[in-house]
């Protein structure tokens, strides 16, 4: 009688299987949309990692640029059989220019659980671009830049590829499963958090929730920043590899910590009170007396960065991005990486800003483009004779081949004067987390970004977006942190159930080497909703439930 149930039991399993198999073969038959191209329709039953999901892969828009190479908008979907009815569009970091696996993005602050394992239908694109499109010899290694020489190219990667696959994943979402789903989100960190809001700003009614994490929302006006921090470091030293040593990053950290640690009421190495620590903390006041050592600073180091941390200007004096907070992650590997001196071949040690920025802001947040060759250093000779008065004035710039300015395809549409109102109407949230110790974004752009929308509704915008500052984090993850966090069901609930979150529940990562030896590997804290910040209680200082989210 058992084997008789047990075949039973496999015989309907296999129907079932064969019948999703035939669903989904159907479904790339069963479509009809314009411009669309299928390249792979295929059930996959055998992935370790998530249980069945149907597996699209496609172009939408094939075409050929005005620099004669060929583009599209490629894409990919999984469709897991246990559907829980939500859709997420995982939008992604950095240049774009890769259709990378549609699970639902970076871990860390959707509590470890993949979007996808949790029954999410799941889009992934490369914002119409190919990052890995080989380029001519005298160009070199800026692969992932050159699509800026493309009009329509520039407008996909900032905001209209998004606009055009929404409703494709939708359209095939309801013809996979039968109904359209019943919450839409997206989700991305860095140029994903740009890419969450703009969204929100230009296709509001897309989505009913967007979690943001460290945006470069500003993203040309940042790259500007690029090359401030080339020119501030090599006050330092003309090799910026070489201005500052990872001792003396650590130092500057340190002491920040020790200046601001217990503000918040607790010595526990984390500085919660950002904002009060400005004016308690002096960079100033660790420049060397005599020799230089590990203990303290050269003049000329204090000078370069308080000059990188105080934000490009121009001759004028006019800020042409933000300044920056000192926070006690600044001496973590991840700062170092973005700011001084990376590991990535074929860059030998230089920063991600010579690799990744100086050839974003040379080919694509300038007008017109402004074509320089890809190795290490040519782009940081391009960082280095950057004018903040010719150069970076266009950033704002348009002509008659390139009709939209860098500054607006790439940030939302109100940046300068913050409403979301068409998010806001649509009864749709955001939350928003950004870590204090970013090196790529500035903090203070977001916190200054946030406070304008509260004052447009009268100290009201938390009704619709929230801001939670992470102290100690760097760029999306990483630092001596609680860096480990469910935002996704914080909006969720948010979302599905009105219920706004109070604060968000972080934890360590106990494999995080950069965590300090006296922390607990179980350590938790509040992250608060801004301008609130996690204050000491009493009882045990490694346990969130000791700390209270409370106004400075």
């Amino acid at each position: 009688m058992k084997y008789i149930h047990f075949l039973v039991i496999s015989l309907s399993l296999s129907f079932l299987s064969l019948t999703w198999a035939m669903d989904c073969a159907a479904l790339g038959e069963s479509l009809s949309i314009e411009g669309l191209n299928l390249t792979k329709v295929e059930l996959i039953v055998n992935d370790a990692q998530f249980p069945a999901y149907c597996l699209l892969q496609g172009r939408v828009n094939e075409r050929i640029g005005l620099d004669e190479k060929p583009y599209a908008i490629s894409f990919e979907m999984r469709l897991p059989l246990a559907w829980n009815g939500r859709f997420l569009h995982q939008v992604n970091g950095g240049n774009d220019g890769s259709v990378v696996p549609a699970t639902g993005g970076n871990l860390s602050p959707v509590g470890g659980f993949s979007p996808l394992l949790r029954g999410f239908a799941v889009l992934s694109s490369d914002s119409g671009h190919n990052g890995s499109d080989p380029v001519n010899a005298d160009v070199g290694l800026v692969a992932g830049n050159v699509f800026g020489l493309d009009p329509q190219a520039r407008l996909d990667y900032g905001y209209a590829a998004n606009g055009t696959l929404a409703p494709i994943a939708v359209n095939i979402i309801n013809s996979f499963y039968g109904s359209e789903p019943d919450y839409s989100y997206m989700y991305g960190c860095s140029n994903g958090g740009r890419h969450g809001m703009v969204a929100a700003s230009r296709y509001a009614d897309n989505y009913d929730g967007i979690l943001v994490g460290n945006p470069g929302f500003n993203l040309p006006k940042a790259a500007v920043q690029h090359a401030w921090d080339v020119q501030s470091f090599q006050i330092a030293n003309p090799d910026i590899r070489e201005a500052y040593s990872p001792a003396d990053m650590q130092l500057v950290g340190a002491k920040v910590v020790e200046a601001c640690d217990a503000l918040d009421g607790a010595e526990d190495g984390l500085v919660a009170d950002i904002r009060e620590c400005q004016s308690v903390f002096s960079l100033e006041a660790l420049t060397c007396a005599g020799d230089k050592d590990d203990s303290c600073l050269t003049a000329e180091q204090v000078m370069g960065l308080e000059r990188s941390m105080q934000g490009p200007v121009n001759s004028a004096g006019e800020a042409l991005y933000s300044d920056w907070p000192y926070d006690g992650g600044m001496g973590a590997g991840n700062w170092r990486f973005w700011k001084l001196q990376s590991q990535i071949p074929p860059w030998d040690f230089y920063p991600l800003i010579a690799t990744l920025g100086a050839g974003s802001l040379s080919y694509i947040f300038t007008t017109p483009p402004t074509e320089t060759a890809g190795n290490p250093p040519s782009l940081i000779e391009f960082l280095t004779n950057f004018d903040f008065d010719q150069d970076a004035a266009k950033i704002f710039a348009t002509d008659e081949v390139f009709e939209e300015s860098p500054m607006s395809f790439m940030t939302p549409v109100d940046v300068d004067n913050p409403k979301l109102e068409g998010f806001k109407a649509a009864g749709s949230k955001m939350i928003i987390y950004h870590g204090q110790s970013d090196g790529v974004f500035s903090v203070n752009d977001t916190i200054n970004w946030y406070e304008a929308l509260n004052a447009n509704y009268a100290d009201g915008a938390d009704d619709f977006v929230r801001l939670f500052t992470v102290p100690g984090m760097n760029h999306c993850v990483g630092g001596p942190a609680t860096d480990q966090f469910d935002a996704l069901s914080a909006l969720m609930t948010w979302v599905e159930g009105d219920k706004a979150p109070d604060m968000l529940l972080a934890k360590v990562n106990p494999s995080n080497a950069e965590l300090p030896e006296s922390w607990s590997k179980g350590r938790s804290r509040p992250l608060c909703p801004w301008p609130q910040i996690a204050k000491y209680q009493e009882g045990d200082i490694e346990n969130a439930d000791s700390f209270q989210c409370e106004l400075p």
